[in-house]
């Protein structure tokens, strides 16, 4: 019978069955221990090792084995301590003696589920394929019949409205004494609407991210605002909101976002008496594009104390969102009851819509909607969008890309002559390649008033190592090594949140001069391009026919 230690070993995997396999340099090493301390997920590991060398030494050599310990780094081959490829242990270490490789043959697929439990985890899909919004290319070019305008000394508008644009026989104005005056005895309502810009944060919560990452958003947001006269807003996400925050004149950049959880509504609405400011608008979120038909969920290892008093819930508990908000019957009812209550919530003075799950349904939701008056817009979320915690087979095999679906849905609204009139916010995958501005203006010219960011701003203004190669992606729970989705005070201190801020204010200023020139050739200056689809061109057939527009090639 086999020796006992020798049946377990070979029930091991082998390093090749990982997805990354860590490179350490011995002859470079100076065994500091700098990678070993910050690796987040603990792969790697200080060891010591006995090594056998012989020696032949004197007039009549005679071979001599010598043994000697030595101490190394080593990568753990437990299933639990698998190797992200984040490459932390390469930043700090001062000699390039150690990295991540990423293994294009590993089966971690197949191990994932340990303990019966499906593989969950934060980042994007598997599925590294182009894009159709990379394939869309701009093609109206104004030369001589429609002069060009200069990008670099035109003046450019680029604002969108979040709000439902009532038509102007619709509206209860009448004309007193040459001037335009409300009539308020007609008895209409007219809806509240804010100027934004097209370019949103979505939905990321105080717990998905740190309070470092949080803060830094927040602040980039309000300066971009205060200082540079930009009007970008940000979504909360589910999970409430900083309660001086809520009390604060910047509350007019943020979007409260109110879920099936309502987790951190109880603080929202005790602080309803005493805001200063009415926040930009409200979102009721129904589904994420990521993992469409699935609730939220913040797993146990980021409710920590400060995320414990925010959402008014008990420490170290897993925080599962239901799929639908459950004191509602259908999504026409769920849809106005909840739209309805929080308009009233505010006096009718602040924009509500709903963001759903991009799906074969949108278009059935977008048509309630467009019946409901107080609907102020809605927000689609497509397939390649990032999220907290999903299955695998979630992110992977369910959903819909946003460039159809978004299609599909102004189209409709073309056909009901309403599609001035209900705005259409796209997410999901936007910037997935990093040409966020070429991705939304595609967007705004196949029907969006605006986009909605997230991974990208995650990217661009902390680098997150995260990618569709599963490198990192580890964003659920709670062990992110740049400090910026996880609860870990060791974690987070990493980031600091004054060049979060700094990045997310270059971000969006390089933004807006890469929007002016795509815009400029096109003639357009006043307005956003908002379903100027003749601008677009596709390189596929299929494609082209898909979105109706023309095909180049």
């Amino acid at each position: 019978m086999e020796p006992a230690s020798r049946l377990d070993n070979n029930h091991r995997l082998t390093l090749k069955d990982f997805p990354y396999i860590v490179r350490w340099r011995d002859e470079r090493c100076t065994r500091c221990g700098r990678c070993t301390a910050v690796c987040p997920m603990f792969s790697i590991e200080p060891a010591v090792v006995v090594r056998r060398s012989v020696h032949s030494e004197g007039s009549v050599p005679a071979p001599i084995a010598v043994r000697m310990t030595a101490a190394v780094v080593r990568q753990s081959n437990d299933i639990e301590r698998y190797c992200t490829g984040c490459a932390t242990c390469t930043l700090v270490c001062p000699n390039e003696a150690i990295e991540p490789e990423f293994n294009p043959q590993h089966k971690f697929l197949f191990h994932k589920n340990k303990g019966g439990h499906p593989y969950r985890r934060g980042g994007r899909r598997n599925d590294p394929q182009v894009s159709t919004l990379d394939r869309l290319k701009f093609t109206r070019i104004s030369m001589l019949t429609d002069p060009a305008l200069d990008a670099g000394r035109h003046e450019f508008r680029i604002r969108t409205y979040l709000g439902r644009i009532l038509p102007a026989e619709e509206l209860p104005i009448k004309s007193v004494n040459g001037s335009l005056k409300v009539d308020k005895g007609s008895g209409s309502f007219i809806p509240p609407v804010r100027e934004i810009y097209p370019i949103m944060i979505g939905s990321m919560s105080i717990g998905a991210l740190s309070p470092n990452m949080w803060e830094g958003l927040a602040m980039g947001i309000t300066y971009l605002n205060e200082v540079e006269g930009m009007p970008v807003v940000m979504c909360s996400g589910e999970g409430g909101m900083p309660a001086r925050l809520l009390r604060s004149k910047f509350l007019k950049y943020f979007i409260p976002q109110i879920a099936s959880g309502y987790f951190g509504w109880d603080e929202i609405v005790r602080a309803l008496p005493h805001m200063i400011e009415d926040p930009c608008a409200i979102e009721i979120k129904y589904g994420q594009g990521a993992k469409p038909g699935d609730g939220g969920l913040l797993m146990a290892h980021k409710v920590l104390k400060l995320i414990s008093e925010i959402r008014g819930v008990p420490m170290g508990v897993d925080l599962p969102s239901p799929p639908t908000h459950q004191t509602k019957y259908s999504i026409e009812e769920a849809v106005a009851k909840m739209i309805q209550s929080m308009s009233m919530a505010w006096g009718f003075r602040v924009p509500v819509y709903p963001k759903i799950s991009g799906s074969k349904t949108s278009k059935a939701v977008l048509n309630n909607l467009v019946r409901n008056p107080y609907a102020s817009a809605f927000s689609l979320d497509g397939e390649d969008g990032g999220t907290g915690a999903a299955y695998d087979v979630s992110m992977n095999s369910m959903g819909h890309p946003i460039v159809s679906n978004l299609r599909e849905c102004y189209l409709d609204l073309v056909k009901q002559g309403k599609q001035n009139e209900l705005p259409l916010i796209a997410a999901g995958g936007i910037g997935k390649k990093g040409n966020l501005a070429a991705n939304a203006a595609s967007l705004f010219m196949l029907g969006a008033s605006a986009v909605s960011i997230g991974k990208y701003i995650m990217q661009a203004a902390a680098e997150c190592h995260g990618d569709e190669y599963n490198r990192c992606n580890v964003c659920n729970i709670g062990k992110c090594p740049r400090g910026i989705t996880t609860q870990d005070p060791k974690l987070y201190r990493r980031l600091d949140p004054d060049k979060v801020a700094e990045r997310v204010v270059e971000v969006f200023k390089s933004v807006d001069v890469e929007l002016k020139k795509i815009f400029a050739p096109m003639g357009r200056s006043t307005e956003l391009p908002i379903g100027m689809s003749d601008g677009l061109s596709a390189d596929d057939p299929a494609i082209a026919e898909r979105l109706k527009i023309s095909y180049a090639c």
